[in-house]
């Protein structure tokens, strides 16, 4: 008998296992995706300063050569885990941009802002200092002149023609319908504040939005859920991407990216604007989940002053 109940306590122990095995708990996927998802890379990172040998420094300094705070120059650089004098440089420059504490090392606010989800166009170019054009400006029709801009440009400035001002634009194939009035709505209100107009078309157009996952064939692969959620290319490449491993809602909604809200950013792209250390400001490079925003004065002023209108 008692030889019975322990092979039966062994089956059931047997058929246990295998369960737990081929259907991992909730626990163990959230790891497996916290392992997987955008940025969580840095997470462990937290604390560490100049001097410091951790495996892992070395994702640290490609994040930041991507998003322009090392130079290209000094890319093979950033397969070391040393953290050297340049790291701890480029790391003051990205707390700069931010507005962050200039400490040099990755201190709790820095590595929550690094991963944040965010756009996956460089703020800066070769560890430029600013996310802003450093210039004062003219008001409109006025000779006074005003407070530093924070908006930015794309190297050398690059606009649509005079010729262009009538923009078309046009969905990829497998773009989802929900995608669609948001964002015609974005580039509604642009032109509700520039001399530009955008029509919708099926081929030909000057602007092709989609969806994408992954590696994509344009050179800037999307990382999986919660990292680069979106990017789009200067005048006059016209090409706008959404990361489809994300996901996308119609308005704030806990969890989800705002399908109209990343629209105006990446259209913001489109039209010749970098980004901006305004942290209030559409072109602001980064975007939490479950948020909502518009056009601030300072993405207005960019537009107006890149296209003298």
């Amino acid at each position: 008998m008692a030889s019975k109940a322990f092979l039966s306590f062994t089956y059931l122990t047997f058929i246990f296992l295998v369960s737990v095995l081929s259907h991992p708990t909730s626990a163990h996927r959230h790891l497996k995706d916290e392992k997987l998802s955008g940025f969580g890379f840095l997470k462990h990172l937290q604390g560490c300063h100049k001097g410091d040998k951790i495996k892992g420094i070395h994702d640290l300094k490609n994040y930041l050569h991507n998003f322009g705070y090392l130079s290209n120059k000094n890319q093979s650089h950033s397969t070391s885990d040393d953290f050297d004098d340049l790291l701890e440089s480029a790391v003051k420059t990205y707390q700069l941009n931010y507005h962050l504490n200039i400490t040099g090392y990755l201190d709790s606010e820095t590595v929550s802002k690094m991963t944040t989800p965010r756009c996956g166009v460089a703020d800066i170019i070769n560890g430029e200092t600013r996310m802003e054009s450093g210039k004062k400006n003219r008001h409109h029709n006025s000779t006074s002149f005003h407070t530093v801009s924070h908006f930015s440009f794309f190297p050398g400035n690059p606009k649509w023609p005079a010729s262009k001002y009538s923009l078309t634009y046009a969905f990829l194939p497998g773009t989802p319908n929900q995608a669609m009035n948001p964002v015609s709505k974005a580039f509604q209100t642009w032109a509700g504040n520039t001399h530009f107009r955008f029509s919708r078309v099926q081929n030909n157009a000057d602007i092709k939005i989609g969806f994408a996952s992954r590696n994509h064939g344009d050179g800037s692969a999307f990382d999986g859920r919660g990292g680069v959620i979106a990017h789009a290319f200067a005048p006059r490449d016209g090409r706008f991407h959404y990361d489809g491993d994300e996901r996308w809602a119609v308005g704030a909604t806990q969890g989800a990216m705002d399908l109209e809200t990343v629209a105006l950013h990446e259209i913001g792209h489109l039209l010749g604007l970098g980004h901006s250390s305004v942290e209030g400001a559409i072109m602001a490079p980064t975007i939490s989940s479950g948020v909502t925003k518009g056009l601030h004065r300072d993405d207005i002023q960019g537009i107006r002053v890149l296209y003298n209108i």
